[in-house]
């Protein structure tokens, strides 16, 4: 994508972000949420897993459903 540069590190694994905003603010509102969802989902690729049924038992008893 025009205006995003991905950074590695000696591994070549994704390690940095740069966006050039001025190019960033150019695409639409669809594109700049893909955009930032990529980003956030390649950060939490290594993350902890949870069941949905282990989250509703979670919510639950933080009081939010």
């Amino acid at each position: 994508m025009k205006g995003v540069s991905f950074f590695t590190d000696e591994t070549n694994h994704r390690r940095y972000v740069q966006l050039d905003l001025e190019e960033v603010a150019s695409i639409g509102e669809h594109e700049l949420e893909v955009l930032f969802d990529t980003i956030i989902a390649e950060a939490r690729k290594n993350d902890e897993t949870i069941t949905l049924e282990e989250l509703g038992i979670q919510l639950k008893q933080e009081g939010l459903i």
